[in-house]
């Protein structure tokens, strides 16, 4: 029991800042890094798999075959991930579906989530490690709040 806890608050550590609500300060430069969502491990860019429109990267082969096995069982933490490394961006609420205010953020792992009002901000905040994960990347609430960052090509802006 106490080393599935561990890993889990470990896990939660090795995460880095990412969505609408943590703005890159221009000139900024950040330090790729992702969590494999199988283990927890830090991943790797050699070994990734495609995921809705962009990558989730993993520690290894196993973890990747794993993965490929059963993506719907690693789907919460694939769906982190993407935010994590900025792959998604959120544009609302994933509580509600409303506006965002980037003032009523909560830090989810790592991943700087907004919300719509002291409510829902609520909530999140109260939640607890898997819990707080699913609440805001499950499948169904990723779709309707986050949506994959559009690249940008040479001399044009995004999209």
């Amino acid at each position: 029991m106490y080393r599935v806890l561990f890993s889990v608050i470990l896990g939660l550590a090795l995460f880095v800042p990412g969505s609408v609500a943590d703005e890159k300060k221009p000139g900024e430069k950040r330090e790729w890094k992702a969590t494999c969502p199988v283990s927890g491990a830090d991943a790797k860019r050699e070994q990734a798999v495609d995921y809705k429109e962009k990558k989730v990267f993993f520690c290894c082969e196993k973890c990747k075959a794993a993965f490929e096995k059963e993506p719907a069982k690693y789907a919460q933490k694939a769906n982190w991930q993407l935010a994590q490394t900025r792959q998604y961006v959120q544009t609302k609420c994933p509580l509600s579906g409303g506006a965002i205010d980037k003032e009523q953020a909560v830090e989810i792992g790592g991943v700087k989530v907004a919300f719509c009002c002291g409510d829902c901000k609520g909530k999140a905040a109260a939640a607890k490690g898997d819990d707080q994960v699913a609440m805001v990347f499950a499948d169904d609430v990723f779709a309707k709040a986050f949506e994959a960052r559009k690249r940008e090509g040479k001399g044009k802006k995004a999209e």
